[in-house]
């Protein structure tokens, strides 16, 4: 099928008509509203980030043998992401759902360390609203965090979708978008893993 102008125009499992590419250029349009909130919440942490209110300091604070098990993990689930695409290219279903799904578990196990990290911190009366600077980290890690969390939601919907209807031309997209998604994810945590913690232990 093809629009007017002659470009290829396809139908989705439920009929939808979708341009080519027209989702993945939205999709892309999408991320880089989210890189916006992100620079954001950099900003506003580069800002308040040593305001500590005689508080404790990041050097006094953060684990960063605990914060490199959480990169490793999460970095990770990128190449457990990779290898899920290659089965997709390849059109073994079985594969992709292997892939994905250790991928998700990765995710989960990234999220448990995140939130044990909460979890300490406000054992130790470090609250986001013990000062600017913590208000300021939790803000930004905790929004990563349930961007994870969102992409783990969408994983386990697409594996489902995937395992009732195939490899569809629309899960096939679908795909293709978590997998931009994920890795901007990736990207995203290096910046928080360099400009937060290892940032945050120098004196």
């Amino acid at each position: 099928m093809t629009r007017q102008d002659g470009s290829p125009v396809f139908l989705d499992t439920a009929g939808h008509h979708h341009p080519q590419n027209g989702t993945l250029f939205g999709f892309w349009l999408y991320l880089l509203s989210d890189l916006m909130i992100f620079a954001c919440l950099f900003a506003t942490y580069g800002v308040l980030g040593r305001s500590y209110a005689a508080g404790p300091s990041g050097a006094d604070l953060f684990d960063l043998w605990l914060v490199a098990l959480n990169t490793a993990i999460l970095l990770l689930s990128s190449i457990t992401y990779g290898f899920a695409m290659i089965a997709m290219q390849r059109r073994d279903k079985r594969a992709m759902l292997r892939w994905l799904a250790l991928t998700g578990v990765l995710g989960l196990s990234f999220l448990a360390v995140e939130i044990y990290e909460f979890a300490h911190l406000i054992h130790l009366g470090a609250g986001p609203q013990r000062s600017a600077f913590l208000s300021s980290f939790f803000a930004l890690v905790g929004t990563h965090g349930l961007h994870v969390l969102f992409g783990v939601i969408w994983l386990v919907v697409l594996c489902v979708q995937v395992q009732r209807h195939g490899l569809t031309r629309a899960n096939t997209r679908r795909v293709a978008c978590l997998s931009m998604f994920w890795h901007f994810l990736d990207v995203v945590w290096i910046g928080v893993f360099t400009f937060v913690y290892l940032m945050g232990v120098l004196p």
